[in-house]
């Protein structure tokens, strides 16, 4: 079958993409790895002998960033429906962290540590239809900001990936109310037609 237009402008970005070519080059899985690398280099996030859950990993791009920068000092633990194949430092859970079953695996792997930074890089299947899609996003950074309530440190961060629409304030001002400290990022790496932004909590208010 041939590709459509579109489909094939989209396989030539993507091969053409600089973060692309970066990744393939710094064995990173995903793109998106650098998102964060540069979120780290504004905001001081990871820091060795931290505990760090990763919410959404699959496939991994964000777990390797953290696994490199904590260089085996730290804990990195990692969720997400889908599979993530092993990487180094990594504990990794298969499941939806929002039943009991897989957050009590979490917490085990926590084992009463304070939690020092709760990341989420997670999205839905997007259909392409906003009045779908958004609420679907917007359920999801929801549940991660939960998550980071129930486990953060005093003083502790989040990062999560935000659709800008409909909810989007709202979510910024309640993430306010739990951090001292909320700034929204674009990294470079995140393609400027793309409505995602990430918020960047510091401060937990435990």
């Amino acid at each position: 079958m041939a590709r459509s237009k579109t489909s094939a402008d989209w396989l030539k970005e993507h091969v053409d993409d600089i973060y692309v070519q970066k990744a393939q080059q710094d064995g990173y899985r995903t793109r998106a790895s650098y998102k964060l690398i540069e979120l780290d280099e504004k905001d001081q996030l990871i820091k060795p002998g931290m505990t760090i859950i990763d919410l959404g990993s699959a496939p991994g791009g964000w777990s390797q960033v953290v696994g490199r920068k904590l260089n085996g000092k730290g804990v990195v633990i990692a969720s997400d429906i889908l599979p993530m194949d092993p990487i180094a430092d990594v504990e990794f859970i298969q499941g939806d962290f929002t039943e009991e079953s897989v957050f009590n695996e979490l917490m085990a792997i926590v084992d009463g540590r304070p939690v020092d930074l709760v990341i989420s890089d997670m999205a839905p299947n997007m259909s392409g239809v906003p009045s779908i899609d958004q609420p679907g996003s917007m359920y999801l950074v929801e549940l991660a900001l939960d998550m980071a309530r129930q486990v953060l440190r005093p003083n502790g961060q989040f990062v999560a990936k935000v659709f800008q629409g409909d909810g989007f304030d709202e979510y910024v001002k309640d993430v306010r109310q739990s951090f001292t400290k909320v700034l929204i990022r674009k990294p470079k790496a995140s393609r400027p037609r793309s409505r995602e932004v990430y918020v960047v909590g510091k401060g937990f208010r435990a």
